[in-house]
């Protein structure tokens, strides 16, 4: 906890560590009554070592050439404040620039001592700037370790919210350009059953009025459709025919089936007439999560089951494989695609690792609303 606190306040860390170093070197010279030029040069040991964060290499050459001119001029004091120094360097400049300057201020240093003492009393002082070194430079490696794994888990969320969006967007004008599809049929039925209302409103006005009652329920079921989905409309040329629907389903299970794949459909409850947009809402969710059966789960067997119910239709897909069915965990754009589907008509979706194994796709689409 503590350690943690001074990680968040390096600058106020690195004040009572020096002032704690500087009032033991600045105490040493008074105790010794070597006021001129022992506190000053105190001083001048300690002082840079406010800035070692920022200039690790200045620090240590001007701890180095202070400490040498204290060992000269006044006395030899231990070496705390340069194995500082040296920590921060290896801590914080690349590995070979660190060791070249930390060799070359422990060799000027231990030289120095040298020159006062037996070789034998400096091998605590080599151990001090070794060890400095050394944890300086695990330390170092390891910042520079989680940094990298920070930036780059920063670089794949970006990716992630960059792919999300592209795949919400491709969606979006997917749908919309289904909806100029469902739009153009329900335009052109509108169109033949008022021709063929004016045709005979006057000879037969019974076949003018059932018209008229197709024309009025076509007109209700495209403005419903309207209000649900989303996206721009796309001005590409389509053709008028409607879009594939459940009514289609048998011809994909036998596409998946002769892929390999051993598909099981079962119907619960009795089946209805459904707005276009949703039916083929409902074909698609049902294609995607067939494909990516095929494509990531090595499954051998995929059933798929409607249940139709007063206010909601149920759909689930689920497979025996090993893997997760969406390839991508419930991130890929096939999971984004079904979810923009089912979310546009007031449904959920869920989707992940079914009880017992395998992979399961459950989509709801309420019916309550729809005309």
């Amino acid at each position: 906890m503590i350690w943690n606190w001074l990680r968040r306040h390096p600058w106020l860390a690195d004040s009572v560590f020096v002032l704690a170093l500087g009032a033991g070197y600045v105490g040493n010279a008074a105790h010794a009554h070597h006021w001129m030029p022992g506190v000053p040069l105190a001083v001048a040991i300690t002082l840079p070592l406010l800035w070692r964060r920022r200039q690790s290499l200045a620090v240590l050459l001007l701890v180095t050439t202070a400490t040498v001119v204290n060992a000269f001029w006044y006395s030899e004091l231990a070496p705390f404040a340069a194995g500082l120094a040296i920590y921060t360097v290896a801590s914080h400049v690349p590995r070979r620039r660190s060791l070249m300057a930390s060799v070359g201020a422990a060799a000027v240093l231990l030289a120095v001592g040298g020159s006062t003492v037996a070789a034998g009393q400096l091998i605590p002082e080599i151990i001090l700037f070794a060890s400095a070194w050394a944890i300086g430079d695990s330390l170092g490696a390891r910042r520079a370790y989680t940094r990298e794994l920070e930036e780059k888990a920063e670089r794949l969320e970006r990716e992630r919210a960059t792919e999300a969006a592209r795949a919400v967007a491709e969606e979006q004008t997917r749908i919309g350009r289904e909806l100029h599809d469902v739009i153009a049929h329900n335009l052109s039925v509108i169109v033949v059953q008022a021709a063929a209302a004016n045709d005979v409103f006057d000879t037969r006005p019974d076949r003018a009025r059932e018209a008229l009652r197709e024309i009025e329920a076509t007109g209700r079921s495209a403005l419903g459709e309207l209000r649900r989905l989303l996206g721009a409309v796309s001005g590409d040329d389509t053709e008028f025919a409607p879009p594939p629907g459940l009514e289609q389903l048998d011809a994909l299970v036998a596409q998946v089936r002769s892929a390999g794949l051993e598909v099981s459909v079962s119907v619960a409850g009795t089946p209805r007439t459904l707005p276009i947009a949703i039916d083929l809402s409902a074909y698609r969710i049902v294609q995607e999560a067939l494909t990516n059966t095929l494509k990531h789960a090595h499954a051998t067997r995929v059933g798929v089951g409607l249940h139709f119910t007063g206010d909601a239709l149920d759909i689930e897909v689920r497979d025996d494989g090993r893997g997760n069915g969406s390839g991508g965990g419930g991130t890929g754009s096939g999971l984004i695609g079904m979810r923009e589907r089912v979310v546009t008509y007031g449904g959920t979706l869920q989707a992940g690792p079914a009880a017992g194994g395998g992979f399961l796709v459950a989509a709801r689409f309420p019916l309550e609303d729809v005309a």
